[in-house]
């Protein structure tokens, strides 16, 4: 995401043409990172169930958009996109994949995560400290707010919370009005903190969060903080005609980008520079 996590991105990527073991770190015991201890359980090291997946259809997608954010809303997607200097939010048609509108960020800001709740959209920026609120319709900014991170990566909402993680284990829930926080979730796994939380979409009562540097989407018990569930996407990009990282700009890069479409029960899923938005079926 800054200049240190693309240089490991890019190399990750080029691992994974050659490995897709090697894009797989769940084997691996991970350090804790939040501070926060519990005492393990025979419950708590529970393998989460393995999600199978299958494409519904595809759609186009702008290869210059590195994907941060992505919700579907009242017919169209809204998408954050990332990197200094390019950033930007936008109101985006699913089937043709063209920005309806799109709001330039100023060049110091590296837009992350954003989400739509009341009519306005609540969107983060990386390392900047700060987020933006704008209008949905009009996608004009209307205010700003700061948030209890040190940086900001995936968004979502509950309906009547802002929902967002760090890039750590530690899911943050916020009164909309407010911006403090009024909740907290750690995420673990069998093998205890699951770090580099980043894309969220709320689904049914449950996150799900794409894992930066994996090709996995997680299932996240809201109440626990237990992944249940673990959908390895990793053949998408060959079944879904997605190239490998070339290490040219806009080459695609790492799965990022999860929406809901709640009345059509449709699940979206893209990634960063990809120009394609998959309709998948997550069995779970």
């Amino acid at each position: 995401m800054q200049v240190l996590k693309r240089f490991n991105k890019y190399a990750l990527a080029a691992i994974c043409c050659l490995s897709i073991a090697a894009c797989n770190t769940n084997d691996k015991p991970k350090e804790e990172s939040s501070g926060t201890a519990a005492t393990e359980t025979a419950a708590d090291r529970t393998v989460p169930a393995v999600i199978p997946f299958d494409i519904v259809k595809e759609y186009p997608h702008d290869p210059g958009a590195f994907t941060e954010g992505l919700e579907y809303k009242d017919g169209f997607l809204y998408e954050s996109t990332g990197e200094y200097g390019v950033s930007d939010i936008r109101k985006v048609s699913l089937a043709d994949g063209k920005p309806v509108i799109v709001r330039k960020m100023p060049p110091q800001y590296f837009g992350e995560g954003l989400t739509v709740l009341n009519g306005k959209i609540y969107q983060l920026t990386y390392r900047e400290g700060k987020g933006f609120i704008y209008d949905q319709k009009t996608m004009t900014q209307t205010g700003s707010f700061s948030f209890p991170a040190a940086e900001g990566w995936g968004m979502t909402n509950n309906g009547g919370q802002l929902i967002f993680d760090d890039g750590t284990n530690v899911i943050h829930f916020l009164d909309p009005v407010s911006f403090k926080e009024v909740k907290r979730l750690i995420v673990t796994d069998e093998h205890g903190p699951v770090n580099e939380l980043n894309e969220l979409e709320l689904i049914h009562g449950y996150l799900y969060a794409n894992q930066w540097q994996t090709y996995n989407i997680l299932k996240i018990d809201t109440t626990t903080g237990r992944v249940i569930g673990r959908a390895d996407l990793t053949s998408i990009l060959e079944r879904g005609g997605i190239p490998p990282y070339s290490g040219k700009p806009h080459s695609p890069e790492v799965l990022n980008g999860i929406a809901w479409d709640a009345t059509g029960n449709r699940i979206f899923v893209t990634g960063k520079n990809w120009p394609k938005i998959f309709e998948v079926k997550l069995d779970n």
